[in-house]
């Protein structure tokens, strides 16, 4: 075996051991499933890129150097055909797709085999550390092996076969992959959109590029909001309205609801009439609502039609319909009166009336009512869809299970922002650097301790000398902790208040209820503090030196109290941020708040610490 990073820069010499150069590519046919190395790339003394044929000229090889087994001057330069890649330029250190663990990866290394003495095979993309470390030195590789071996540790190779290989920084629609080579336009559209959030942003439009009309609907619908919007806000008008008549109408409605109004009536005016009526009339509705969020497409027929009505008409469907979960009948007046589900249809006898198997006990939905309520009732209820109807009772729609999963994710990611867990990141994330920002998250209270400490010192500078203003800030900073983790803690208070209390329930706590509360939290923790502080005070004996220290202690605790009272305080004002931002359907980060708390509390404690001794 022998990796591209090895020879990269050795020497290429000719059969009478002339040095022609050094190698600066390798270039391979891309119609195998393990590509053989065709062309032969390097820099003559001159530093003018020249290439070889490499099974015409190259006689053997190692990871030192290339020798030839022609003269110099027999040599007959050649050019990269349309169906090689070179390795160096098109893969090593890009960006590729990993269609077979769904994932975006970078090329660190790629590893060769000899199959012969002068063929030479592409196995596959290095994409672990390895490939770094033996890229930097082989030494550096071989001892960070050796010590991860000894630690019980040991760092396996991360090999990415070229047949689940899809380079997204060069277009091969013209390039012949192999037959087994499966391609980024082959997965299912939310493997598509896993991959496109992982790519840098300057080659999510060049992917895309790629799919056509259909993919691209399936993969935008996928999407996160702001990245779909950035989608179509690169492509042509054309292209981004046909890609808008393939989605689904909510879908599309959301999409468009995402882009300026300018940009969106464009995209609308160059739809069908047809697709474009459906995606203005659910535009219509508020954000956030049953009616922004369901699907016109339902199959709607009177009471006394039959089974064989029901399954001719669904045979009738366009083959972009949305599909058919349920089957609705009206009465005389086009009011919603049954559903029959598909599985009962699909058994019953073709003469049998539809109002014989319908179910008439309807759990129905208004469009104006919370997208997020009715989620709740569809998996309350175990429904694949709820009816929207309109306060005549006529329908006007569906909401379906995948949109109510949709919305319950939202919801579940707001909740986990506004929490300070942040979002899921399915997976992507590496394991070392989650564990890294989770520890950060933990104890961030410890680096605004070395703030206050700093702060304190600063502040106590002038009165005390630079070595006794130390001790005094340090004395002081021993109860800092205490105010700075309660501070973080009112914040999960109140988060924690916000996520299970509707403010529109009518058992839901008034800002003043709750605000009583937060005090009265605050003035026990306070007093509690106050208490502990001065049993400790009252056990230190007397004396100048130790009555200033004592002082010192006692002041810090007495700041730390007033902080923890005034954190409890503030919890009303972080309740209506989180509700206001809420409303406005803004995301709210409880790492933000949680350090918009501490930061307040430090305040606090600074400027009553350096108070606290002329009244103690």
């Amino acid at each position: 075996m022998i990796y591209l990073s090895q020879i990269l820069g050795k020497p290429v010499i000719d059969v009478d051991g002339e040095r022609l150069g050094t190698i600066d590519d390798l270039g391979i046919a891309t119609g195998e499933v393990f590509p053989r190395v065709t062309s032969l790339a390097f820099r003559d003394r001159g530093h003018d890129p020249l290439m070889i044929s490499w099974g015409k000229y190259v006689g053997s090889y190692d990871e030192n150097e290339v020798r030839l087994r022609v003269k110099a001057v027999d040599i007959r330069f050649s050019y990269l055909q349309p169906d090689e890649v070179l390795l160096a330029r098109d893969i090593l250190n890009k960006q590729i797709v990993d269609t077979h663990g769904m994932r975006v990866v970078r090329v660190n290394d790629l590893k060769l085999s000899d199959t012969s003495s002068t063929q030479l095979r592409l196995l596959g993309a290095e994409v672990g550390v390895r490939g770094i470390l033996r890229s930097l030195s082989p030494g550096l590789e071989r001892m960070v092996l050796s010590m991860g071996r000894a630690l019980g540790h040991p760092i396996p190779e991360r090999i990415i076969a070229w047949s689940y290989m899809d380079l997204v920084e060069r277009d091969l629609s013209n390039v012949k992959l192999s037959v087994s080579h499966k391609t980024l336009d082959e997965l299912h559209p939310a493997d598509i959109a896993d991959i496109i959030e992982q790519l840098d942003p300057r080659l999510r439009g060049q992917v895309f590029a790629q799919l056509d009309d259909e993919q691209r609907a399936g993969a935008i619908a996928e999407l996160e909001g702001d990245d779909a919007a950035e989608l179509v806000g690169s492509m042509s008008e054309q292209e981004a309205s046909r890609m808008l008549q393939e989605m689904d109408p909510d879908d599309a409605a959301e999409l468009v609801g995402e882009l300026d109004y300018e940009r969106a009536e464009k995209l609308l005016k160059l739809m069908g009439v047809k697709e474009e009526t459906a995606i203005r009339q659910l535009l219509g509705y508020p954000d956030d609502t049953a009616g922004r969020i369901m699907t016109q497409e339902v199959v709607l027929l009177p009471e006394d039609a039959c089974v064989s009505d029901a399954i001719e008409k669904m045979r009738g469907l366009d083959e972009d319909f949305e599909a058919v979960r349920y089957v609705y009948t009206a009465d005389d007046e086009d009011r919603l009166s049954g559903v029959v589900s598909l599985d009962r249809l699909i058994v019953a006898d073709p003469e049998t009336k539809l109002s014989d198997l319908a179910t008439h006990e309807l759990v129905t939905a208004s469009p104006d009512e919370d997208q997020e309520d009715v989620a709740n009732d569809i998996a309350k209820y175990n429904l694949l869809a709820m009816p929207v109807v309109d306060d005549n009772g006529h329908l006007l729609g569906a909401v379906t299970v995948d949109d109510a999963l949709d919305v319950m994710e939202d919801e579940h990611e707001e909740d986990l922002q506004i929490a300070g867990a942040g979002r899921s990141s399915e997976g992507t994330e590496e394991l070392p650097l989650r564990d890294l920002r989770w520890a950060l998250r933990r104890e961030l209270w410890f680096f605004f301790w070395m703030v206050g400490v700093a702060v304190l010192w600063a502040v106590l500078q002038g009165a005390r000398g630079g070595t006794f203003a130390l001790v005094d800030a340090l004395l002081m900073a021993a109860a800092l902790p205490v105010a700075l983790i309660v501070a973080d803690d009112s914040v999960d208070y109140v988060t924690n208040f916000y996520l299970e209390h509707d403010p529109n329930a009518e058992n839901t706590p008034s800002y003043l209820g709750f605000g009583i509360k937060s005090a009265g939290i605050g003035l026990v923790l306070g007093v509690l503090i106050l208490a502990f502080a001065a049993a400790v005070v009252s056990m230190v004996s007397s004396g100048q030196a130790l009555g200033e220290i004592t002082s010192s202690i006692m002041s810090g605790f007495v700041a730390s109290a007033a902080s923890v009272l005034v954190s409890f305080l503030l919890c009303v004002a972080y309740l209506r941020v989180l509700r206001r931002r809420d409303e406005r359907n803004k995301e709210t980060s409880g790492i933000v708040l949680a350090c918009v708390a501490m930061a307040v509390a430090l305040f606090l404690f600074v400027l009553v610490a350096c108070l606290a001794p002329a009244l103690v």
